[in-house]
């Protein structure tokens, strides 16, 4: 489903080069759940920022489904990751001044649903990860698990084929994290989703179907 091939990122200062990437290569084939690991700085969310196309190399080549994603422009970009990608945040990114149902139907809107349609999937994925009851709450409401529950809804809600989240669980308790961790195992088995998770969690690489390692920009391993 995607490879990317010699992809660098590097940031000018005043004095110098930032390398943030370098020459990293990657394929994540349909239906995997691939870990990203490594310590702070190692490239990891730059990384995911460029598999979501919410970032642009510096160099290489990022083909999602065979597609050149950086030969998109503007809108262009901006639709195909609106419809093909789900993105997931540590700190959810819901909107504060919507409810829970409104957060989730958001994507559908952008893409130009009819309000009708839209509300009528969100409060299906609502009920899907156990939030049923709380589709009026506005996320100030919510509990932290709660809203990282609309996220994930909210990233389901164009039937992505692929499913990015940035520490999904880093701002959580253990026993909350062991129940996005249940939810994330779920919504695989339900949707067949290619996952792609950046974790430092441990537990959560340990369930996904292969752990790559990121040191000084690099990947250094990507085993099974």
């Amino acid at each position: 489903m995607i490879r990317i091939e010699n992809v660098s990122k590097s940031f000018a200062t005043e004095t110098h080069r930032i390398e943030v990437l370098s020459a990293v290569d990657l394929q994540v084939s349909a239906g995997e759940r691939v870990a990203i690991v490594g310590a702070s700085g190692a490239g990891k969310t730059t990384l995911m920022h460029i598999l979501g196309g919410l970032e642009q190399p510096s160099s290489g080549l990022v083909l999602f489904r065979g597609e050149n994603l950086f030969a998109l422009h503007g809108h262009a970009r901006d639709a195909f990751r609106n419809r093909s990608m789900g993105f997931v945040f540590q700190f959810h990114q819901l909107l504060p001044e919507f409810s829970a149902l409104e957060n989730v139907m958001m994507p559908a809107l952008i893409g130009r649903w009819s309000r009708r349609k839209a509300e009528a999937r969100a409060q299906a994925l609502l009920t899907e990860v156990g939030l049923a009851a709380r589709s009026t709450h506005r996320p100030g409401q919510l509990s932290g698990g709660e809203q990282q529950r609309v996220a994930i809804a909210r990233a389901l809600m164009m039937s992505p084929a692929l499913l990015l989240a940035d520490e999904p669980t880093g701002n959580l308790d253990s026993g909350t994290s062991g129940e996005i961790f249940h939810l994330l195992d779920r919504l695989h088995a339900a949707y067949g989703l290619t996952m792609i998770v950046v974790t430092h969690s441990a537990a959560l690489a340990a369930r996904l179907d292969r752990v790559i390692s990121m040191a000084d920009g690099r990947v250094v391993s990507s085993g099974q």
